[in-house]
């Protein structure tokens, strides 16, 4: 009697940033930082590296059950050549229906590959720990169906200085805060954005902070208030890596 073959969860994470010497140190890597945050047991995931021009092949998207777009220092709104074939790619992806999550970055980017406008945050840097007010009447998100009661807010760790300006068409707004209208958005059961960090722990946005201060990006005075929130305060990180995780691996 012949076994049951069971395939493997395939993903793929599009790192769009360098590995820092503290993420390198601590975790081995940003891969293995969103595998702690989003993976499962007997699950792929694979890394390209788009901020370096490695993709996957066309031939190979099929083969992947979901994909993942890292947060990034680039600005999505550049022409660099990479970030014209990652929003192909996005665009690709968007066609054939496969589940994309941006982070960041890539929360921007794909908002920018599929036809909205993103730019630089009127409000400036958005360092720390922030409170994101959660849309009501989402329960026909089947990726939020995991959850017996959706939360009216949840905290997340931010890092960006830009922001989504106009959604793509038939995009929906899933969450805001005070200083960012779109801090979440959807399209459907396969496009999800996210604003914020879900995969940061407190320790990588300090560290960042750091490396913000030392090459003159924010002052020392926002820098020190910057890491007084982080310090005294706890993102959700337990909701944001449900969400994360009922979005990429979620049936439709």
């Amino acid at each position: 009697m012949k076994e049951e073959v069971i395939e493997r969860k395939r993903f793929a994470l599009l790192l769009a940033c360098n590995d820092s010497e503290h993420v390198k140190k601590v975790y081995g890597g940003y891969l293995d930082v969103f595998v702690r945050a989003f993976g499962d047991e007997d699950e792929t995931w694979d890394l390209f590296r788009v901020v370096q021009g490695e993709f996957p092949r066309t031939e190979d998207l099929d083969r992947y059950d979901g994909f993942v777009v890292s947060g990034s220092p680039h600005d999505a709104y550049g022409d660099d050549d990479w970030i014209l074939e990652l929003c192909f790619l996005l665009r690709t992806l968007y066609a054939m229906q496969k589940r994309v999550l941006g982070i960041c970055f890539g929360h921007q980017v794909l908002c920018r590959a599929l036809g909205g406008h993103v730019g630089k945050a009127c409000t400036g840097w958005e360092l720390g720990i922030r409170k994101m007010i959660i849309v009501e009447g989402l329960q026909h998100c089947r990726f939020l169906q995991g959850f017996e009661n959706l939360p009216s807010s949840a905290s997340i760790i931010e890092c960006h200085q830009d922001e989504v300006w106009e959604l793509p068409v038939g995009a929906e707004v899933l969450a805001f805060s005070e200083k960012t209208a779109v801090e979440a958005f959807s399209i459907g059961e396969h496009i999800l954005g996210i604003q914020g960090h879900p995969e940061y722990t407190k320790d990588i946005l300090l560290d960042i902070i750091d490396r913000l201060t030392r090459n003159n990006s924010i002052n020392c005075n926002f820098a020190d208030d910057a890491k007084a929130n982080v310090e005294g305060g706890e993102p959700d990180r337990i909701f944001w890596e449900k969400l994360c995780k009922g979005f990429l691996k979620s049936t439709c």
